[in-house]
């Protein structure tokens, strides 16, 4: 029995496995990525995934590793490990928490919206782990200083509550279904303050854009604003239909006698509609735009315009890394 030919040493797994350039490409890489089964992974798992992918860079191919095995250890070591600093990120934080968490925050949040107190609570939770997740996921080329994270936190969860009692208020003599959609508005307006916050220093300095084999031209402040607004859509865009689907459901169910006679399957049954709805939506929405964005050099400020038309004058367009 012949031992299978060992791997050649040249695939690059610092890319994602499938085409960016096209959304199906981008739905698959994000599947991966979201899986929550990755939560589950024990700490040899992790390991051993570590093991796999540094050795392979390393130019190490352990015999019979096959190509499937390759990628998986790859998107398990992309799920714990930081790509920037290498360390293991914290469990909340990862893009792998995002369904389980983010369904149980927003099915309190539409169960839980009555009373003030409540709208109170949930609005800070959800704020709470937004603020874990965008530091476990910062970029590491710029780095949030604790006071920046304090800042982006206190002003959107302040922005997440004032939105949702204000909204709260009028709507009191709306039809009943309307009430339903406050916390989706809050959530939306807090994800506009939260994240340009969160990033202000790449607002101020701007972030680095590269021509496309990835040699760095400068940095850019009008691609850091292309940048947050794909990541604000995209973000508020994952939100929509978890939030905007399961109180239309809800509502039909609530006027039937089943949910009058069982009042406790309330809030399992929204997590549950709502973690439905998420499972598709946090990869869909994630794959929106490519994660190496594009902009013409017309677009980008006249200073920058003009370092790259000195370095080379007939590049037409830059690439830089949206975040998430």
């Amino acid at each position: 029995q012949k031992m299978p030919p060992s791997l050649p040493a040249t695939i690059n797994i610092r890319e994602p496995r499938w085409d960016q350039s096209t959304f199906q490409g981008r739905a698959k890489h994000f599947f991966m990525v979201t899986d929550p089964r990755n939560l589950l992974l024990s700490g040899a798992t992790l390991e051993e995934a570590r093991r796999v992918v540094e050795d392979y860079r390393a130019g190490r191919v352990p015999p019979g590793l096959t190509e499937d095995q390759l990628w998986r250890a790859k998107y398990i070591y992309d799920s714990a490990f930081h790509p920037d600093t290498g360390e293991k990120m914290l469990l909340v934080g990862r893009m792998s928490a995002q369904v389980p968490m983010n369904m149980t925050i927003t099915g309190c949040m539409l169960t839980f919206y009555r009373t003030t107190p409540a709208v109170l609570f949930w609005q800070w939770v959800n704020q709470s782990f937004n603020a874990i997740v965008n530091y476990t996921n910062r970029s590491g080329d710029a780095p949030i200083t604790p006071s920046q994270l304090g800042t982006a936190y206190v002003s959107a969860t302040t922005g997440a509550v004032v939105t949702a009692l204000g909204l709260k208020s009028l709507t009191k003599h709306l039809p009943a279904i309307i009430g339903r959609y406050v916390p989706f508005a809050a959530v939306a307006a807090a994800n506009c303050i939260n994240i340009p916050l969160m990033r202000q220093r790449e607002l101020k300095l701007g972030i680095p854009v590269t021509d496309e084999n990835g040699n760095r031209l400068g940095e850019s402040t009008a691609a850091a604003q292309k940048a947050i607004f794909q990541v604000v859509v995209s973000r508020i865009g994952m939100a929509a239909p978890a939030m905007a689907i399961p109180p239309v459901i809800m509502n039909a169910l609530e006027k039937r006698a089943f949910l009058k006679r069982y009042p406790y399957l309330n809030a399992p049954l929204q997590v549950g509609l709502v973690g439905l709805c998420l499972v598709f939506a946090t990869p869909l929405c994630c794959a929106l735009f490519p994660q190496k964005s594009s902009m013409s050099v017309s677009r980008l400020e006249p200073e920058v315009q003009a370092r790259i038309r000195e370095k080379d004058p007939h590049l037409e367009t830059v690439y830089f890394n949206k975040g998430l």
